[in-house]
């Protein structure tokens, strides 16, 4: 889990505002010399410069200890990294030129011996450094004076993606029906078996559609890609909302699901759309049935229970795995539960 600590250097009045916003949802806050645990016993000690022997002694005092490191050149670098190897139980430190090689070296360099947070002034930053060299850092130090930074934050490091339910339909029938616009949905991430994205005619039923990660003699694997289905179909542009397939461009954010109902979020980096010959699916689930249009071709596979299935290979019995929403529709891709529809 990552941690979020807060600073402040708001006036009186409202720095004790944020300060008690931040007491609710932070792992500390900090004050001077001082960090106080929100979530854990005691404070920490904040060193605001190097000094090996001020850490040995609050050490051997039984204390924790937490280096905060301004980061100008090499030399910083280096003591922070000393400071890891002497006992440090945090490094904090703000890049005050280069900011995501150094970040780089001292996330190598210190992780398993200190923990590293590294000091912003806003969420953007913040999703930056926790993605650094792809382990990121352990935190962020928040320094800031406004609320709305606070809450962006709070919400990008503490708020936990649920899993979304997903569950099993049967198949019950498939119909090649000619050749159509169909999108391939290339991300910036690499998917494994049993993950891809949720495509469906209907926004209340959705088929996990496998990324290409099967290697096969004809076609090397593309664990980046989604093969996704014609352009009309939907899938999740977020666990809120539902967008078009044809929608999506590079930059775009895409909803990755597993077999297991984790998700996470991947950013698009392009969308190509090429006419070839289409499938339909019908399944029933819950008593009723959804449906989807995918390309007609082996590499093309839908989730089942043990694994995956060529949507070549589907017959009727087969059961895939597929997420039912909440009853209801939808006003460009937001639930309006109340809303009668009727989708076929």
């Amino acid at each position: 889990m990552k941690e979020l600590w807060f600073e402040t250097a708001a006036a009186a009045q409202e720095k004790e505002s944020l300060l008690q916003q931040a007491s609710k949802v932070c792992d500390a806050t900090v004050e001077g010399a001082q960090a106080a645990l929100v979530k854990g016993e005691g404070n920490v000690a904040v060193l605001e410069g190097f000094s090996s022997q001020s850490i040995t002694k609050l050490k051997g005092e039984g204390k924790q200890v937490a280096l905060r490191v301004a980061i100008r050149g090499k030399e910083d670098e280096n003591q922070a990294v000393e400071a890891a190897e002497l006992g440090a139980d945090y490094i904090i430190i703000d890049c005050l030129d280069w900011r995501v090689i150094p970040l780089e070296n001292l996330i190598a360099k210190t992780h398993g011996k200190s923990k590293l947070l590294a000091q912003v002034s806003n969420a953007e930053d913040a999703r930056l450094v926790l993605e650094a060299l792809e382990l990121g850092t352990d935190g962020v130090l928040l320094k800031t004076s406004n609320p709305e930074e606070l809450a962006k934050t709070v919400a990008l490091i503490k708020d936990q993606t649920p899993k979304l339910e997903l569950t099993h339909a049967k198949v019950l029938t498939t119909k090649p029906i000619g050749t159509g616009a169909r999108v391939c949905v290339d991300t910036c991430d690499l998917m494994e078996q049993g993950e891809g994205i949720l495509v469906g005619s209907q926004s209340a039923g959705l088929f996990l559609v496998e990324a290409e990660v099967h290697e096969n003699p004809y076609v090397a694997s593309r664990p980046f890609r989604v093969n996704a289905g014609s352009i009309s179909m939907y899938t999740l542009g977020s666990l809120q909302n539902t967008r078009y397939l044809s929608e999506f461009k590079a930059g775009d954010e895409v909803i990755i699901v597993s077999k297991d109902g984790e998700v996470r979020k991947a950013n698009v980096g392009r969308t190509k759309i090429e006419f070839r010959p289409l499938i339909l699916v019908e399944a029933e689930v819950q008593g009723k049935t959804i449906k989807t249009i995918l390309q007609n071709a082996e590499t093309i596979r839908l989730v089942t229970p043990n694994g995956s299935t060529p949507v070549t290979d589907l017959k009727e019995g087969d059961e895939v795995v597929v997420h039912v929403a909440a009853k209801g529709g939808r006003h460009f891709g937001v639930s309006v539960p109340d809303e009668k529809v009727i989708e076929q």
